[in-house]
């Protein structure tokens, strides 16, 4: 592999290559349920958790569990903070609960919103059924565990996205630990957070509820917002490993939009607002209620059916430039297979299953006027199908080494309608539509030694459909935007001894027909705000690394935990941009936290945050966001098994820096007003109570 920028952070991944020789007794061949890096501060997780990560083990490739234990005892109020220990995902935060996530640079051209990335919990998707979505519906307090899937290890949520999966697992009332508990935080810029929970298992029934309840007054100005959650779990167990399921999910979040700056502002004067936005009173409100009837029936001991039929609907008041208006209402049905046992006299396991989606979308558009809605300006409809049928296995030709195969077929809808507007010129009717389909295949193999650790690679191809947004509908129907393709390379290691946690991963996507956004400027020849890019790549490392050193130096003891990721994704030979760096994800990023815990019950964890280098902003390669570290510390004391305290104080030395910012096409001609500023100096504490 040819990277165009050099790995900084060289002793993390000695480290990771010199753990081997710290190897504990040797095990089982098949004890591999602690081989998957996670995000809990205990690395003796809950058998819950510890079950995941055995099942996620099997993937012959990057994959990562983080337990709810890791948010314990640190403030974490979306899910960036929930991932900010996995190596390879980006996730930062822009205002509020509106984060940028990518995985190995998906949905990079985004400048807001959610694409190439499937994020659900219990398997049910926060994404439209185009596959456009936010992220602001996600609670981490009402999540038993997070799994993360990157890239083409995701398949066994049928799709074949660039960037994989993430999904969220509610707690039942078997899987919670806990019968009841309430946690209160409170901290800078007026913020509180009070939330809690309930669980229990009565005879064959058992019954979870939680409920949190945020609001905050927000840094900047024309930040404020709140957010109430709710989820109720109840299951019936009908023998052993056979239950039925009914969970349901409402969330409302309202959301003031500070806005982008221009560089020289994100740095001088970061806890202003745009104009505009203050002007137009640009805001975010959503309510959502989400429903979900599953089940996991044992149908011999080594078969296992789980499927679910769920309906969500969604309404969201946005007033921007305009005041979008828009009701959806999201339904499907899955049921996967998992099967272990033996074939051909050798060890084999496989899954395969089916999903269905599908979703319609009421949008209007309204004058804004002053955040209320005005004169309708705009009215359509969208319509969207999603069918995935998909199937791996593995196959052991040795007792430590299985070759892996699996595919998925996909097919893909866009339907559109728009309605003319009486008095609104640029309005019109129109009936359009646009169909996809795709087979992405996958091959791999599996190398498992005596202690657990693992070694893999694999070739997986990717397809990613427009989304509404992408296709652009105008007069003259769907913009001429094919789908996104790409064939990722991958290889990698993990394990874990008595002092070492490592998981690093090496991959190389390229791709065709790349889904980048621009801003619209026909002048330049842009006339839509999405086109398909010329050949590109995307590559890089992952690379995560626990060490449990000085054990019971000083009374007790250290851990250090690092996290890198290299992300080099670049133009090939385009006509336009030539072999120019693509913008946006920083190239290296690395995550550093060294905690003690003291038998007493307290611990101390500062931690450091470095973009290490410089980030392009613009495609044409004339603008950089530079480069930032931020100082964190995080420190608690147990009080005894029921009660815990906590604080979390964040960018410790006031740094002034950019968290995040839009891509442009070439800032010497664009407006690069693309700024968001990452938050000043702040302190939270919260108090835990269990029961």
């Amino acid at each position: 592999m040819s990277f165009k920028t050099t790995a900084a952070p060289l002793a993390l991944l000695a480290a990771v290559y010199g753990a081997p020789a710290f190897a504990q007794d040797p095990g089982p061949a098949t004890s591999v349920d602690e081989i998957i890096v996670t995000g809990a501060r205990n690395p003796e997780d809950p058998p819950v958790v510890a079950e995941a990560r055995r099942r996620l083990s099997r993937t012959p490739g990057s994959v990562a569990v983080v337990s709810a234990e890791s948010l314990e005892d640190r403030f974490a109020p979306n899910i960036a903070d929930v991932l900010r220990d996995v190596p390879g995902v980006y996730a930062q935060k822009k205002w509020g609960g509106d984060v940028r996530i990518a995985i190995r640079g998906s949905g990079i051209g985004n400048a807001n919103h959610l694409r190439g990335l499937f994020v659900s919990q219990d398997g049910i998707p926060f994404n439209e059924a185009d596959g456009f979505g936010d992220v602001q519906m996600v609670d981490p307090l009402l999540a038993r565990y997070t799994e993360v899937y990157k890239g083409g290890n995701a398949l066994r949520f049928g799709g074949a996205l660039l960037g994989g999966a993430i999904n969220l697992v509610t707690p039942n009332g078997r899987t919670s630990g806990e019968t009841a508990s309430l946690r209160a935080d409170i901290g800078s810029w007026q913020t509180a957070r009070l939330h809690a929970e309930i669980s229990g298992v009565s005879g064959d029934w058992d019954g979870f509820l939680g409920v949190t309840g945020a609001t905050a007054e927000g840094w900047r100005q024309n930040s404020e917002g709140q957010q109430q959650y709710i989820t109720a779990n109840i299951g019936r167990s009908l023998g052993e490993d056979r239950e039925v399921r009914l969970i349901v999910q409402g969330a409302y979040i309202h959301q003031d939009i500070p806005g982008s700056l221009t560089l020289t502002q994100a740095l001088t004067d970061p806890e202003t607002a745009a104009p505009a936005n203050v002007a137009n009173a640009y805001q975010r409100d959503y309510a959502s209620v989400r429903t979900t009837v599953s089940t996991r029936w044992r149908l011999s001991p080594g078969l296992i059916f789980e499927g679910a039929v769920y309906g969500t609907w969604k309404d969201l008041h946005h007033p921007i430039f305009q005041v979008i208006d828009q009701q959806s209402r999201n339904y499907g049905a899955f049921g996967r297979f998992d099967w272990e046992g033996q074939l051909f006299g050798l060890r084999a396991d496989a899954f395969g299953g089916v999903w269905y989606r599908a979703g319609d979308l009421d949008a209007q558009q309204f004058v804004n006027v002053a955040g209320s809605s005005g004169a309708l300006r705009a009215k359509a409809r969208q319509n969207a199908q999603a069918l995935d049928v998909f199937a791996e296995g593995r196959l052991f030709v040795t007792d430590s080494v299985a070759l892996v195969a699996g595919g998925a077929w996909g097919r893909a809808e866009r339907d559109y309608q728009s309605f003319a507007v009486p008095g609104v010129a640029t309005t019109f009717n129109l009936a359009t539509g646009k169909d996809y389909d795709w087979f992405a295949p996958r091959l791999g193999i599996l190398w498992e030694g005596p202690t657990g650790a693992q070694a893999y690679a694999n070739v997986t191809r990717s397809i990613e459909p427009p989304n509404f947004s992408s296709l652009s509908p105008t007069i003259g129907g769907f913009a001429p935007i094919e789908a996104q393709e790409a064939w990722t390379w991958e290889a990698g290691v993990r394990g874990r001894n008595d002092r070492f946690t490592w998981d690093v991963a090496v991959y190389r996507a390229e791709l065709d027909n790349e889904l980048l956004n621009f801003i619209v400027n026909p002048a330049l020849g842009i006339p839509a705000a999405t086109f398909n890019a010329g050949p590109t790549v995307h590559q890089g490392i992952e690379a995560g690394l626990d060490w449990r050193f000085a054990q019971d130096f000083v009374g007790g003891n250290w851990r250090l935990r690092q996290t890198y990721t290299l992300s080099d994704f670049f133009f090939e030979g385009d006509p336009a941009y030539g072999d120019n760096d693509l913008p946006l994800v920083p190239p290296h990023l690395y995550r550093a936290e060294l905690r003690y815990d003291h038998p007493g019950g307290w611990f101390i964890a500062p931690s450091v945050e470095w973009s290490i280098s410089d980030a392009w902003v613009d495609y044409a390669n004339t603008l950089k966001s530079p480069s930032y570290a931020v100082a964190s510390l995080n420190l608690g004391w147990s009080v005894n098994d029921q009660v815990s305290l906590f604080a979390d104080a964040r960018n410790l030395f006031d740094e002034r820096y950019i968290s995040n910012f839009g891509a442009v096409t070439d800032a010497r001609v664009a407006s690069t007003a693309v700024f968001w500023p990452g938050e000043g100096r702040s302190v939270f504490v919260g108090l835990r109570l269990a029961y």
